[in-house]
């Protein structure tokens, strides 16, 4: 099955563009309001990356469950992780930017605070980008070589199936590997690159809560381009059935996100020790209560009430609007956990919006560019038979 995606030079000249504006309200911003314009910074970074390693962990879940419903979509996520290796140029970036970012990068506060003390020898810079280059490197090379293994699987003849199960073996392998990998690097990296933005805080609970926001997000996305592109004329197999698992992924990690969300309030909130109420104390303050209980509607409430019924999760243009709202809220959850010790009163303005659209315009190129390097439908994937006539009762 032959099906290849050509991407318009308007797309690539508005995904530009876009990409050329968020470096120009950066750069202005620097000059404006620099913590807000590095902290607007660090949303969109993580904010992108959590899209592609979410896409690489539905990918292996895939994979290594032997999932045949999705097996016709794998192009997808695989190109969602062409992003990774992006992503680390712009983290290592963050070089520039810790000072205005991360309170326990200054001597001085580490010298007069017990606490930020007894946590240096793990918020430190040497630290920070040792974690950066291992997480990194392990994610980039382990993301090429699925993406190697599913192109290499393509030249093989439909005859050869000794070759071709071969090859999807050890793409199982490397995914077992690749999701062990995610799970533990991609936990120690959110407790150094976003829960330290506020170094006195601290929660058990909050590396998992992102990692399952990655997952779920990413899972959005993924959909969302299947949805697009289908429109465009591709994925022409694309069924009801097809779209209930996707809603069911949705609906069911919402549910798992809005209960990591409510474990940490509750155990906090009962608990009521001064080190971790903090965190909700300063964003029940200037305005930021708003967009604190916004993202539990829009991450949680909009998906599960409306993905509810068969009907709904059946319609593609309702599973889209769920999407949007998910894509808000996401950023909104990012917001919160970031920017209150960072830029105090709440705000949004043209930084975070510039910021925010540039990245998004270069994630879009980038995956864009990935998706038209090959053929969209793996043509010898053992189980696309089966995803391209899924169906249940």
């Amino acid at each position: 099955m032959q099906d290849k995606v050509r991407i318009s030079n308007t797309f690539r000249i508005a995904s530009l563009a876009l990409a050329t504006i968020g470096v120009i309200c950066f750069i202005a911003g620097l000059r404006i309001n620099p913590e807000v314009a590095w902290g607007s910074y660090l949303v969109a970074a993580y904010y992108f990356l959590s899209l592609a390693m979410g896409a690489a962990f539905f990918l292996c879940i895939q994979s290594i469950t032997q999932s045949g419903w999705s097996s016709a979509f794998m192009r997808i996520p695989e190109s969602m992780m062409s992003w990774i290796p992006f992503a680390a140029v712009f983290f290592l970036l963050l070089y520039f930017g810790i000072p205005h970012i991360y309170h326990w990068s200054h001597p001085e506060a580490v010298q007069g605070d017990p606490l930020l003390q007894h946590k240096s020898p793990f918020l430190n810079i040497p630290f920070f980008f040792i974690n950066i280059i291992i997480s990194f490197g392990l994610w980039i090379i382990l993301s090429m070589m699925l993406r190697r293994l599913s192109l290499r699987q393509d030249t093989f003849a439909p005859e050869d199936h000794e070759g071709i199960l071969a090859v999807f073996n050890r793409y199982e392998l490397y995914s077992r590997i690749f999701i062990f990998v995610i799970a533990l690097t991609f936990s120690v990296s959110t407790f150094n690159w976003v829960m330290s933005v506020q170094p006195h805080w601290y929660s058990s609970i909050f590396a998992f809560k992102n990692f399952v926001a990655a997952f779920l997000h990413g899972t959005t996305i993924i959909a969302l381009i299947i949805f697009l592109l289908h429109l465009k004329g591709h994925f022409t197999f694309l069924n009801e059935y097809h779209l209930h698992d996707f809603a069911r992924y949705i609906f069911i990690l919402s549910i798992i996100w809005g209960y990591m969300w409510f474990a940490q309030f509750m155990i906090i909130w009962y608990g009521n020790i001064p080190e971790e109420t903090i965190f909700y104390f300063d964003r029940f303050q200037e305005g930021w209560k708003v967009l604190y209980w916004l993202q539990i509607v829009l991450n949680w409430g909009v998906p599960f009430m409306i993905l509810l019924p068969v009907q709904t999760s059946r319609n593609m243009k309702i599973i889209t609007g769920v999407i949007l709202a998910m894509i808000v809220g996401q950023y909104i959850d990012l917001v919160v956990q970031i920017m209150p010790p960072i830029a105090g009163a709440i705000r949004f303005g043209w930084i975070e919006a510039g910021v925010f659209l540039g990245f998004a315009g270069l994630f879009a190129f980038v995956v864009g560019t990935a998706l038209a390097r090959a053929n969209l439908v793996p043509s010898n994937h053992p189980y696309l038979i089966e995803s391209t006539e899924h169906q249940f009762e």
